[in-house]
């Protein structure tokens, strides 16, 4: 490569620097129409590209004569095929200001929509409200990106419900710029439906067939790619596995119908868990466990706690035996020891426990006996003496039968935007078999969450709880089969149990009664960081004499790599017996 003379080379860099001063911005401003049309006509400019980058003068006038045809180009899958679009260039120093005036003109219109499907696959739910989303397109401008997202969700459908062998064969939009209008001509031919062949299940550690009782769906049932996801999360939430794929045999399928591999990898077959907590209802403590996934290759479960806190101590194992059958049927048997003492309350009891589990109709229902005996005082203050004038003292065995439901259906189990929790439990002795004292109650706890806005940055988090018990020797009852308000998850503002009915010497000594309710707003200023404001309202009565405590305040909400940690500061509202700042503090998910 020959070098330029050294006296050339300083005759050309005079005309090299004027050309990089020359170099310069581009300033873009559209006018005459709003979003979502001003933001596609600004992005379909190549101007736009140059706002931060230099450009040479010729450039920016090779692109300003660009500018209106890009303009109509963006604009046209929004309906808009008749727009007419001026502008102004002018150079402010070194940079350049480009102004577009665009006049939108008259919408194309849909005024005719043509779906043709197969008469079977038009006869199912989810195809005919996809159908339906698109024939809802007619009389409206014609948008590009709707109408493609609505053939596509109606493909998807087609899929989703065992029409694996689909195709569109018709899919047009024709435009008539006359007038202004616009027909969409769709047509698929369905072909036939797949259905179950066998479940194959790759790398289980467990006998053949145990598996079986995770399966949503028989062989020979019409294929749904609804039943495979529930299949996976049925086989991840039974903790047995670190890797669950589930594939249908698509490709070797024969005669409509499609096999189904679900690919497994073992998880660690033994896990051990410790470490401080701290909680405002238990205050600082250590909590130690160990679980065995699986016992043997039957896939019995086997899971036990140490907790050692300030406020509480428990002990408490539970052996779970899976039985056949796909509604994932168990029996479990385990025992728990407890010693709590709240601001109101001391017991220490032990419980022994024999239910059997299962999926009912959506929900997880479980039938079993409870047996309860220990000691316990009630209306305790402090370090107080047990002696003390009003603190009532009780033994008791009780021995009752226990049925529960529990629902919950959240978007997200992490960070929940749309999700609600629904528990309901019914207790009973009969008579006073076995048992110091006859008592029926029931328990029902509900929470809803919804993300506000679109970009979910606030929720509002409503709570409540209620119940009722009927017995025929209340003082009898220990504790934790009474009804007392205020704490974390209760009434805030308040200490952890302290509210409820008192004895003639003014101790709380629990209602026969609860009724709860909360009303939340959180709001996040990150991913990860947010506020929250609360008002909460109830009590534990007895009778109908129903005096609802409130609280109300402020809190910090952290999205945590260990769960969402909530930091409340409550306080009594117009409480003569209470007064002051109250901390609360849960770390959980939350539903």
């Amino acid at each position: 490569m020959r070098r330029i003379p050294r006296r050339l080379s300083l005759l050309l860099l005079p005309l090299v620097l004027l050309s990089i001063q020359a170099r310069a911005g581009v300033q873009l401003t559209v006018d005459g129409v709003e979003d979502p049309l001003k933001a596609a006509a600004i992005s379909g400019v190549e101007l736009s590209q140059y706002a931060t980058r230099e450009v040479s003068d010729a450039q920016v006038r090779r692109l300003y004569e660009r500018a209106p045809g890009q303009v109509k180009s963006a604009l046209e899958p929004y309906g808009y095929y008749d727009a007419t679009v001026t502008g102004d260039l002018q150079q402010v120093g070194k940079d350049w200001r480009v102004t577009l005036h665009v006049q939108p003109g008259e919408p194309v219109k849909v005024t005719a929509v043509d779906v043709q499907l197969d008469k079977e696959a038009a006869q199912l739910a989810p195809l005919r409200r996809a159908k339906r989303a698109i024939e809802r397109l007619k009389d409206k401008p014609l948008n590009h990106g709707a109408y493609d997202a609505a053939r596509d969700a109606l493909g998807a459908q087609l899929t989703a419900n065992g029409f694996l062998d689909a195709r569109l064969l018709t899919h047009r939009v024709e435009v008539t710029r006359a007038n202004h209008s616009a027909a969409i001509k769709l047509a698929w031919q369905a072909g036939p439906r797949y259905r179950y062949g066998r479940v194959h299940f790759d790398g289980s550690q467990f006998e053949d067939g145990f598996l079986d009782r995770y399966v949503p769906f028989r062989s020979g049932d019409y294929f749904s790619q609804d039943q495979l996801l529930e299949l996976q999360q049925a086989l991840n939430g039974a903790d047995y596995f670190a890797v669950v794929n589930v594939l249908p045999d698509v490709d070797a399928a024969k005669g409509g119908v499609v096999d189904i591999t679900v690919q497994l990898a073992p998880a660690k077959r033994t896990i051990y868990t410790g470490g401080p907590f701290i909680g405002t209802d238990t205050g600082f403590g250590v909590r130690g466990g160990m679980e065995r996934r699986w016992v043997n290759r039957r896939g019995h479960k086997w899971k036990n706690e140490l907790v050692v806190a300030q406020k509480l101590k428990t002990l408490s194992t539970l052996y779970s035996i899976p039985l056949p059958g796909d509604n994932q049927r168990s029996y479990n048997v385990g025992a728990n020891f407890r010693d709590a003492n709240t601001a109101t309350s001391q017991s220490r009891t032990l419980e022994l426990v024999g239910n059997e589990t299962r999926q009912w109709h959506g929900w997880t229902r479980s039938l079993g006996v409870h047996a309860l005996s220990g000691t316990f005082t009630v209306g305790k203050r402090g370090n107080e003496p047990d002696n003390a004038p009003g603190i009532e003292h009780g033994r008791s065995t009780l021995v009752f039968g226990e049925a529960a439901l529990t629902r919950k259906k959240a978007d997200n189990p992490d960070f929940v935007r749309r999700g609600w929790l629904l528990s309901v439990a019914a207790r009973s002795t009969a008579g006073n078999l076995l048992s110091d004292a006859s008592f029926s109650q029931v328990i029902a706890d509900a929470k809803w969450i919804r993300a506000l806005g679109t970009r979910s940055r606030n929720r509002l988090i409503l709570r409540g709880s209620a119940g009722m018990t009927w017995t025929n020797d209340f003082a009898a009852l220990p504790p934790q089969l009474r009804f007392f308000a205020g704490g974390d998850r209760s009434v805030r503002g308040y200490g952890y149990q302290s509210i409820g009915p008192r004895n003639s010497t003014d101790r709380v000594i629990g209602g026969h009664n609860l009724l709860v309710a909360s009303t939340e707003i959180e709001h996040y200023f990150t991913r990860n960081w947010g506020m929250a404001a609360f008002v909460d309202a109830g009590n534990a009565f007895s009778g109908t004499d129903y005096r609802p405590k409130l609280g109300a305040g402020l809190g910090l909400r952290w999205r945590s790599p260990v769960g969402m940690i909530r930091v409340d500061l409550g306080t009594p509202i117009h409480d003569d017996r209470a007064h002051g700042i109250q901390l609360h503090l849960v770390i959980g998910p939350d539903l």
